[in-house]
């Protein structure tokens, strides 16, 4: 697993990395564009939304809706991913933090219209997950949604197939979402595939 000086070392090549594997459609990051880009267009949805971005990485994603209006919060634990992104969003809410010990002080502090996540809560265990999850619910306003994009499957013989496929590419320090076990925790969860690899979380409050 990336510590944060990991990440620090790989931000100034890191959407191209990404971009590759997307391009050329392998895992881990088949479907990367297209689950920013559904994304993106639900938060569209609502004018001048308030958004909370764990682990924004360089802003790709909120980038985007900082440039059509969105008020842009977020948390990431990378010094140097949060200078790239700062970069791009000066007046964005951007604050250090390790989301897999909560969220930090200051976004706790505010209420959402969305909470979204992509490719960055597959470092929480399952049962992290499921805390960390019902923690952000809780900072959602009245009809606010969680939309979390990653490395997903419907079930665990889908993520065990795509294990077998990608052989010694797979990953075996990340925990990625099944999203049938998820909904043990939250009946409400909803989930759209978007590649072999990749989809979307639906959490509403």
């Amino acid at each position: 697993m990336l510590d944060k000086n990991g990440f620090d070392l790989w931000a100034d090549d890191y959407d191209k990395t990404v971009g590759v594997s997307d391009e050329e459609n392998t895992y881990p990051f088949a479907g990367y564009k297209e689950v920013l880009g559904r994304i993106f267009q639900t938060v569209m949805e609502r004018q001048c939304a308030a958004v909370l971005d764990i682990g924004f990485g360089t802003g790709a994603l909120t980038a985007k809706l900082y440039e059509h209006g969105c008020d842009i919060y977020g948390q990431d634990f990378s010094p140097k991913m949060i200078g790239l992104a700062r970069e791009k969003m000066p007046e964005a809410h951007l604050y250090p933090g390790d989301f897999t010990h909560g969220l930090a002080e200051p976004p706790r502090r505010q209420t959402y219209d969305f909470i979204v996540a992509t490719y960055a809560l597959h470092h929480l265990t399952d049962e992290q997950k499921t805390a960390f999850l019902r923690a952000l619910q809780g900072r959602l306003k009245e009809g606010g949604q969680i939309l979390n994009g990653d490395v997903a499957f419907a079930t665990r013989e889908e993520l065990n197939q795509c294990r077998e496929a990608a052989g010694e590419e797979w990953d075996d320090e990340e925990f990625y979402f099944v999203a049938d076990e998820l909904k043990n925790a939250f009946p409400n969860l909803s989930f759209e595939p978007v590649s072999f690899c990749a989809g979307i979380l639906t959490l509403a409050r």
